[in-house]
């Protein structure tokens, strides 16, 4: 593949060209990944615990410039592109613990001694979205070099910038040549070569649930072991006790950060009938309060889509005469940019409320009770994430366990804690990063039985 131009999705001006990679240089990457394996899992715990850490110490110098590469490349906002450098950092330095507590088990038996090993897979390939760069990237290659396996990072075509870098400043902090690599391009072509090739043992893949069935059929050709992290349409239930006033102001916050472009958004707002024009009247004014504008700038909340294509696959969600209830701020000039966008009242047969949208745009829909706040939260083929809002705890158990969905949160929006497990059930995934077990992704247990007799 030849050499591809970045744009800034604010400006639609160029930002650098990278060279994309073939197929043939992913096949020579992954032979140096597989010789770079063999040694670095042999690395003793301490050490590669302190390289692990040297990695974050540099990601952690290198913040800022991490940070205004992905303001330039995704257009995220100042603000948000520091924060996802941090988690970067973090959850390296989290996992940079792990080497000297993967522990396995002694298990009592009969005529001798039975202990368990968990062993590396050997080389790893993660799949990387555009929309959250770092963060996502870090999700999977910090657990899987801790565990000792080495990785190859395939980030998306539109937003390789911060990867790229992320990869020198691992070899800049003594991680051995080989051990993490990073080959932007295609996935048609790198991509489906990590998929493709034996000599990669697992695949991490966060993207849309249609391709990651792709990546899913391709792996099962070889029995390969898969992680995914795919779609969602979550859902926001407020109930009318709840603290009407803070679910309405955080509630733009949960679909829009990120210009909606987030598999956890809360893009359906369910509302109990007897509180919904009063949550209404407090939603408007939250939604035309969000901010946004030029990424660089620290007070923006929202920046631009990704790209024009992009923009248009949102856009075909509102066409002309759809029910906008109200809208937020329309940035002018050049830019991927679309306001954010309420919808009420819509069927629910309407695409806006059924599938995915990836932007900024949500659906508000009244409700009777808790049993059909439930059934409407689980009518959908995703379960990533979702929110409840009520001041009964009873009720928030009760509703917390029926909703199907991997990552919850009651009187709050928050989804992703890197030292809690997240993923998704139904057509949102497969298998959990994050946490203490995520480990466990990355390895296979060896049982071992010694005769003592």
């Amino acid at each position: 593949m030849s050499s591809y131009t970045v744009l800034n999705p604010a400006t639609e001006q160029p930002v650098t060209t990278v060279p994309g990679t073939s197929a043939e240089e992913t096949d020579a990457a992954i032979e140096r990944a597989r010789s770079a394996q063999r040694s670095w899992r042999a690395v003793a715990p301490g050490d590669r615990a302190r390289l692990l850490r040297a990695f974050a110490a540099a990601v952690d110098a290198a913040g800022e410039e991490l940070a205004q590469l992905e303001v330039a490349n995704s257009g995220h906002p100042v603000s948000a592109a520091r924060w996802e450098a941090g988690q970067l950092r973090d959850v390296i330095a989290y996992y940079a613990a792990a080497p000297e507590r993967l522990t396995g088990k002694q298990i009592p038996v009969a005529g001798g001694l039975d202990v368990t090993f968990n062993e590396p897979l050997g080389v790893v390939g993660l799949i990387v979205p555009w929309n959250f760069p770092m963060p996502i990237l870090s999700w999977g290659l910090a657990p899987a070099l801790a565990a000792g396996n080495a990785v190859i990072a395939k980030p998306a075509e539109l937003t390789p910038l911060t990867a790229i870098r992320v990869g020198q400043l691992a070899l800049e902090a003594g991680l051995p040549e080989g051990v993490f690599q990073v080959l932007p391009g295609k996935g048609s072509v790198v991509g489906q070569r990590l998929v493709d090739h034996p000599g990669v043992r697992k695949i991490v893949f966060t993207g849309s649930t249609q391709v990651g069935k792709q990546v899913m059929t391709g792996c099962a050709q070889q029995v390969k072991r898969l992680t995914l992290e795919l779609g969602g349409k979550s859902a926001n239930i407020v109930f009318a006790d709840s603290d009407l006033e803070r679910a309405a102001a955080t509630a733009p916050y949960a679909v829009f950060d990120n210009a909606g472009q987030d598999c956890c958004a809360r893009s359906r707002i369910l509302v109990e009938k007897s509180a919904f024009e009063r949550f209404m009247e407090l939603l408007e004014p939250a939604v035309k309060g969000v901010r946004v504008g030029d990424p660089a700038s620290p007070d923006t909340e929202m920046g631009p889509l990704i790209s024009a294509g992009h923009r248009a696959h949102v856009a075909s969600y509102v066409p002309e005469g759809s029910p906008v209830a109200f809208a937020g701020h329309q940035q002018a000039g050049p830019g991927y940019w679309y306001p954010p966008t309420v919808l009420a009242p819509v069927s629910f047969t309407d695409r806006a409320y059924r599938e995915e949208i990836f932007g900024p745009v949500v659906t508000v829909t009244p409700f009777s009770d808790e049993a059909q706040a439930v059934e409407l939260a689980n009518d959908t083929p995703y379960g990533l994430s979702g929110s409840i809002w009520t001041r009964d705890l009873g009720r928030a158990i009760r509703v917390s366990r029926g909703v199907e969905a991997g990552n919850l949160s009651v009187n709050s929006h928050s989804s992703v804690r890197y030292w809690t497990p997240f993923g998704g059930f139904k057509q949102s995934g497969l298998g959990r990063e994050l946490g203490p077990d995520a480990l466990d992704a990355f390895t296979e247990v060896k049982n071992v039985f010694m005769a003592s007799d």
